[in-house]
């Protein structure tokens, strides 16, 4: 993975240390595990950060947090990832999110597509909470693997390319 890019736009750890909503994790902030750019701490921050976004409940980043200090991940990493889950995408990714939970549990569709508003939601409630939380499990599972995965492969075919080119810069002497 290019470090350079991802150092860029990272804010720095005394940033994220100093701030007021994260001061309750006190030293565990101060550990170096946390703020590394290497393969494993990248790809965990990914399945931990994706697996966040579909938390449906308000502060997903402090969740993310404590996760990423629980598995000593990449903490800006994590936490950034779970605002792909925002106000504009939130409605479509939950959505899908239950429709993944009525097909895993094997219910008819309750929600008339023509007419999906605020009051066709708010009215369904009380049968659409079961769907919705195992599709938001489900969806958040399937992408911190994938996510997991795929930073996994993405890393590996980049040292892979640049064990390549050194060897190919040494052959030309």
């Amino acid at each position: 993975m290019p470090k350079k890019l991802l150092k860029r736009y990272m804010p720095s750890h005394e940033t994220i240390r100093n701030h007021k909503h994260l001061q309750f994790f006190g030293d565990h902030l101060h550990n170096p595990n946390l703020w590394h750019l290497n393969r494993q701490s990248v790809s965990g921050a990914f399945a931990v950060g994706l697996f966040c976004a579909y938390i449906p409940v308000p502060f997903q980043m402090v969740i993310a947090a404590a996760l990423a200090i629980l598995f000593c991940v990449n903490l800006t990493i994590s936490v950034a990832l779970v605002w792909i889950t925002n106000p504009i995408t939130m409605p479509v990714l939950f959505y899908i999110a239950y429709e993944v939970g009525a097909w895993a549990m094997q219910i008819p569709d309750t929600v008339d597509n023509s007419e999906f508003s605020i009051d066709t939601v708010l009215d369904g409630v009380g049968e659409m909470w079961e769907p919705f939380l195992l599709g938001c499990f489900i969806s958040g599972a399937i992408l911190a693997i994938l996510g997991y995965a795929g930073i996994q492969l993405a890393w590996r075919i980049n040292i892979g390319r640049q064990w390549k080119r050194r060897k190919e810069s040494r052959s030309d002497r």
